[in-house]
């Protein structure tokens, strides 16, 4: 009991003493943490973008909606539009990034290389591949899920009548894995036609050299679009896998890491806010709202510390668009997927979904 007593008696007499190193038992006792100091950002990766004054973004070498070339060569979609909100966040110019187009087998030897600062393409966050000790994800910017595409003619309603079944999929992919794993589970017979990269896989389906072609929803029904009569192709109802789609680097840079995840989170804050490309400078002059200020930088430190200018998060959005103008335009309805929101909505949209803005704080 003496001990106790000392023991208080000494913290109460400390109360008065000032601490450089708060502990936790300093937070409980305040209710609030600690002001943080501005950390200066030391990553190398962000100085080696800054001094050759362009981000290299890896893609998909060619998915309508993900990231394609026009008939102009201008690349657009999806993933090619966050490469953008990363290069509008550092450089205040959405235009000053080189695209890197790659496949399903060369996307994480070509950014363990550094050939590239950041893979944007449709790559799902898979436990070997987080664990592995190379790489890091630095958010999700899509749910999706893996499926099948058939032809019609075939009259089918499951996947699960696909026994005997040829069944085109992309070398290196966890649609290949997966579709092993849904098949031998139900102790289905198929033929996997593996392709060299999804592209190919597609035109091996659309030549009937086989009867169904697996890949992300997203995927088929970017590939639907391309046959020569869509509507003779149906997407089957079952999904047979999570695949949550996010950005990718190299493991051991942390404050590159923050960057790009912040980035996104940036844009999905936006959306939840309604902050657009067409209001955000008029919401950073007069909106009252402290997290609409502290997102665009008219209050707080946050550029700073991720080693940008207080303006980041603004020229993402006035260069690109919030998530959901994103999503839209290269997706949704405004688009040639029509893809509906989904699991892709806002947590607080009816329906809700699974996109959720992290706190600028």
């Amino acid at each position: 009991m003496g001990l106790a007593l000392l023991t208080l008696a000494g913290s109460v007499a400390g109360c008065g003493e000032k601490r450089t190193n708060p502990g936790p038992a300093d937070v409980a006792d305040t209710g609030a943490l600690p002001k943080a100091g501005v950390v200066k950002a030391e990553s190398p990766t962000l100085k080696a973008v800054q001094r050759r004054g362009y981000l290299n973004c890896g893609v998909h070498q060619g998915l309508v909606g993900f990231a394609y070339t026009d008939n102009r060569g201008d690349w657009r979609g999806f993933d090619v539009e966050f490469c953008r909100v990363m290069a509008a966040s550092i450089f205040g110019d959405p235009d000053k990034v080189r695209f890197v187009p790659l496949t399903a087998d060369n996307r994480f030897d070509a950014l363990a290389a550094g050939r590239i600062d950041v893979l944007w393409r449709n790559t799902s966050w898979t436990m070997d591949r987080d664990v592995g000790g190379r790489f890091t994800f630095a958010g999700i910017n899509y749910y999706d899920g893996q499926g099948f595409m058939v032809r019609r003619a075939l009259d089918l309603n499951s996947a699960s009548e696909l026994n005997g079944a040829r069944v085109c999929v992309a070398a290196g992919s966890t649609s290949a894995l997966n579709a092993q794993d849904y098949f031998r589970s139900r102790g289905i017979e198929y033929t996997p036609v593996v392709a060299p990269t999804e592209e190919a896989a597609r035109q091996a389906y659309g030549r009937e050299d086989c009867d169904a072609f697996t890949a992300d929803i997203s995927a088929l029904a970017a590939a639907r679009t391309t046959m020569a009569d869509p509507q003779q192709h149906a997407i089957l109802a079952d999904i047979v896998s999570k695949e949550p789609l996010g950005p990718v680097v190299r493991r051991g840079d942390e404050q590159w890491t923050a960057l790009v995840r912040w980035t996104l989170n940036a844009v999905i804050l936006a959306e939840e806010m309604g902050v657009t490309q067409a209001n955000a400078k008029q919401l950073a002059k007069d909106s009252a709202d402290p997290r609409i200020r502290r997102l665009l930088g008219v209050e707080g430190d946050f550029g700073e510390r991720l080693g940008l200018s207080k303006d980041w998060a603004l020229d993402a959005v006035v260069g690109v668009g919030n998530y959901g103008e994103i999503f839209e335009r290269n997706l949704g309805a405004q688009s040639a997927l029509d893809l509906a929101r989904g699991l892709n909505a806002q947590w607080n949209a009816r329906p809700g979904g699974l996109i959720y803005g992290l706190p600028i704080r």
